[in-house]
């Protein structure tokens, strides 16, 4: 069974709920696994360390799950147009993986949720594909094929899933945003897949 990392960071449940429908997408793909993976926060007091494992929810990435796995679909809340901190800061620890080449070739796609429609969800799918594409990866968005991205009143865009929260519950996603994140799993497990073919 190959594997896809799905790599997420989360605060009020939001981007988490998206992380797992695009594990269901990935899942969905015969011969495909989605590892989900999330980062600790980041702390103002240099001396604050996080325990190794989690207290909930699944392990912290390493930057081995970057090379053992044939595909990367990344997610973040929004943090002013771009990802937050914790994410940046994990990959900022990837140079060895990046000068060895161990993510190039591989496809990957990116999620995000903001707390309303203009909150740069758009700039913060953008800015997370830059380093991997400095990483060498092949970027997979959904494409406009998908009936929901044309309809969709909340989140979804053609760079990669989206929630908007609104002024609903934070993880509480509309059947569009399921539907989205779950196609961008689907499509990267199946790149993935051709890939290694």
């Amino acid at each position: 069974m190959s594997e896809v990392l799905v790599l997420y960071y989360s605060v009020h449940g939001a981007t988490e709920s998206l992380a797992r429908e695009v594990c269901a997408g990935v899942d969905s793909v015969r011969g495909m696994a989605a590892r989900l993976r999330t980062v600790p926060p980041v702390s103002t007091v240099a001396e604050s360390v996080a325990p190794p494992v989690p207290n909930a929810g699944p392990p912290y990435a390493t930057p081995a799950d970057l090379v053992e796995c044939c595909g990367l679909v990344m997610g973040s809340p929004t943090r002013f147009g771009n990802m937050a901190a914790a994410l940046k800061y994990f990959l900022d620890g990837t140079a060895t993986e990046w000068l060895s080449g161990a993510a190039a070739g591989k496809p990957a796609g990116v999620f995000t949720s903001t707390s309303t429609l203009h909150g740069g969800q758009e700039s913060t799918l953008l800015t997370m594909a830059i380093p991997l594409l400095h990483h060498g990866m092949l970027i997979t968005g959904i494409p406009f094929t998908e009936e929901a991205l044309g309809t969709t009143t909340s989140g979804g865009s053609p760079y990669g899933a989206s929630h908007v929260t609104w002024n609903r519950k934070a993880d509480a996603l509309t059947d569009h945003e399921r539907h989205l994140a779950r196609v961008l799993g689907r499509r990267v497990a199946m790149a993935a897949q051709k890939l290694s073919q």
